[in-house]
Order: C-alpha cells, then sequence, then structure tokens
C-alpha cells in the first residue's frame, strides 16, 4: 500500500504533468532566445529572472528519472503548477498573444498557452 508521502508525489507529478507542456528541449531550445530573456522578475541583485532560473531547474527535472526526484525537486515541482495555474487563470492579452510577454513569461515556467493537447 503507498504511503501518504507517495500519493502526494504521485499527486505532484501529474499536476506537474499536465502544467508543463513543453518537452526538455523544446525548453531549452526557447530558455536561449532572447524573448526568453526579455521578461520575468529579477530578485535584487540578480542578472537572470526567477522564471528563466525556474525554466532551467524544470528541464533537469523533466530529465531526471522519477526515483531520483529530491525533496527539494517536488517542491520547484508545486512552485511551477501554482504559477502556471495563476498566470492561466489571468487571462492572457486580447490581442498579440503570440509575442506577448504573458505568453513567454509562461514559457519560461515550461508552459506554452498556444500548445493544444
Amino acid at each position: 500500500m503507498p504511503s501518504a508521502a507517495d500519493e502526494q508525489h504521485a499527486a505532484i507529478r501529474r499536476d506537474f504533468a499536465e502544467a508543463v507542456n513543453m518537452a526538455p528541449a523544446e525548453l531549452d531550445r526557447w530558455l536561449r532566445t532572447e524573448e526568453s530573456r526579455a521578461v520575468g522578475y529579477h530578485n535584487e541583485g540578480e542578472a537572470e529572472a526567477v522564471g528563466h532560473a525556474s525554466g532551467r531547474r524544470i528541464v533537469e527535472i523533466r530529465r531526471k528519472r522519477q526515483a531520483d526526484l529530491t525533496a527539494e525537486d517536488y517542491a520547484h515541482m508545486r512552485k511551477v503548477v501554482g504559477y502556471v495555474h495563476r498566470h492561466l487563470a489571468q487571462g492572457g492579452p486580447a490581442e498579440g498573444v503570440e509575442t506577448s510577454r504573458w505568453r513567454y513569461s509562461l514559457m519560461n515556467w515550461g508552459h506554452d498557452p498556444l500548445k493544444r493537447g
């Protein structure tokens, strides 16, 4: 019988898989673009935006085996799910979604709102 922690981890993995709809290679390519670096919140003294750093971490997590995920990985996965859900709930701009800061920010967190399926 699975433990409560196992069940919680399974739920986090499921929610993360639903929120992050970009493949690791796709996200990695995106993070190398100027557009990805041009959006997001920067902590004081940090050169890299929080979302951009999150994207790099998402790529690492997605490339790990389930058995190798750490408590910190699960915490970050929860953070990603929360961010994606909050920003999707805000809705994007009425026009120009394809090149919007809203979309680019979500993509830094592994979610392309224009992807279907």
